[in-house]
């Protein structure tokens, strides 16, 4: 038995026969899964951002220059976008039970051999390894919310999930400044990197595998929610092989989608990472003002997801791609009305940013989603893996790349990028606005039930 085999997917067991019992269990597990994952996902941002806020003191400690630090960055940025797409085909195999909580385990321990050292390449190291094992975060996630949720009200539970972006996205700051500033930047490190090794555990013992590994009924036959016919669906058997070409690398809707992602990750990824120094060199905001303003990002964004996701479930019914352009096009409004207003004024530009988290948080889950179900079941990490490798080359473009073209031409040719970048996404996302499901696995579904 190899040390491996903990990451096979957990096998079926004996059905329940008695429909109060399912009812029941089904009840209890969902929600166990929920904050089970809800809670790991939360505390991987503890574990990804804890670098991004000790750097000013990194750099005053120990002579580390912009680009350097800059260079750090951009090596989580690739390393993630890059274990997202490989580990979303292992996730679509494996126990998301071990593969989640391992993978968080992970990241703890190399935050940890992080705070340990003291030289660039040894940085540059731990936080490669960190970025790949925070790749192991999202396949679990999106295997869970696609075989536990079904797709009428999936919109809903997904938008809950992904508010914990938000919610460790608003914690770490305030963690991180606590230990750099009574301890020192490695405890900023330390600690983040502890408390992700104690939560792995916790994930661990909570979450399980499908329903079906724990002797319930599929989500669509429990909630009576099939998309094609059950016995379609118990007939149709692909190989990994052909779930990846046909269904996600010959498939025009992830293609679509990744582009878009990649177009509103650069918007996601300036707005979180430019929006301090813009407010500070163009609007002569000191750096509490800046901060302050910055807040609202992630509470903007908390809002706006649970917004999505609602809509794209009771307006739209089960479609996302529609939320997914009229935020966008939202964001092109915000973009030139950020510009164009030039006083200073904390409670406007305040209001900006949380308009900003708002409507960019909404295509931000809702591109993913979309990838899952424009994809296969058998696919879903594949797809959002892929689509998600797209979507950090963006942010790792919102670094460097757009850094460059901001000191050598301004602010106002960064806003016109930002603008131009979410012209594209709206425009090239315009024929999916009607797709639901991707029509392909309907006719081979179809086809297989025949």
């Amino acid at each position: 038995m190899s040390v491996l085999d903990i990451f096979k997917p957990a096998p079926s067991i004996e059905p329940i026969q008695d429909p109060e019992q399912v009812d029941k269990d089904y009840k209890y597990w969902r929600w166990r899964t929920f904050y089970a994952m809800w809670a790991g996902y939360a505390f991987f941002y503890f574990t990804r951002k804890s670098f991004t806020f000790a750097m000013p003191i990194m750099q005053s400690e120990l002579g580390l220059g912009k680009f350097e630090l800059g260079i750090l960055g951009s090596i989580l940025y690739i390393s993630y976008g890059a274990s997202k797409f490989l580990s979303g085909m292992l996730g679509d195999k494996s126990n998301p039970r071990y593969f989640m909580s391992i993978g968080l385990i992970l990241t703890g321990v190399f935050n940890f051999c992080f705070g340990l050292s003291s030289s660039f390449w040894a940085f540059a190291i731990f936080w490669g390894l960190n970025g790949v094992f925070q790749g192991w975060g999202w396949p679990g996630c999106a295997k869970l919310l696609t075989h536990w949720y079904s797709q009428s009200e999936r919109g809903r539970w997904w938008s809950a999930w992904n508010t914990s972006h938000n919610i460790g996205g608003s914690l770490i700051p305030l963690l991180v400044a606590a230990c750099a500033g009574y301890f020192g930047w490695r405890y900023a490190m330390y600690v983040p990197g502890v408390i992700c090794i104690v939560a792995g555990l916790f994930v661990m013992n909570r979450l399980r595998d499908t329903p079906q590994s724990l002797g319930l009924p599929p989500i669509e036959e429990h909630r009576n929610d099939y998309t094609t016919s059950k016995k379609a669906r118990e007939k149709s058997s692909l190989t990994t092989k052909e779930l990846l070409l046909e269904y996600v690398l010959k498939n025009k809707y992830i293609w679509i989608l990744a582009v878009a992602y990649f177009l509103i990750y650069v918007i996601r990824t300036a707005v979180n990472d430019w929006s301090m120094v813009y407010l500070i060199e163009v609007k002569n905001y000191t750096m509490k003002q800046a901060g302050l303003c910055l807040f609202w990002f992630e509470w903007g964004g908390l809002f706006g997801s649970l917004a999505a996701g609602w809509a794209s479930d009771i307006v739209f019914k089960g479609k996302r791609n529609p939320i997914n352009i009229l935020f966008t096009v939202v964001i092109l409004f915000l973009i030139a009305g950020f510009g164009l207003f030039e006083y200073s004024s904390t409670l406007l530009d305040s209001a900006f940013i949380f308009l900003f988290g708002f409507f960019i948080f909404g295509p931000q889950m809702l591109i993913g989603m979309a990838a899952a179900e424009l994809s296969h079941k058998k696919a879903t990490a594949t797809a959002t893996g892929f689509v998600g490798c797209f979507a950090y080359l963006g942010a790792a473009a919102a670094g460097g790349p757009l850094g460059a073209i901001t000191q050598a031409w301004g602010w106002n040719v960064y806003l016109i990028t930002l603008f131009s970048c979410g012209a594209i996404a709206a425009l090239i996302m315009l024929p999916l606005w009607s797709i639901k499901t991707n029509p392909k696995e309907i006719a081979a579904e179809a086809k297989a039930a025949s």
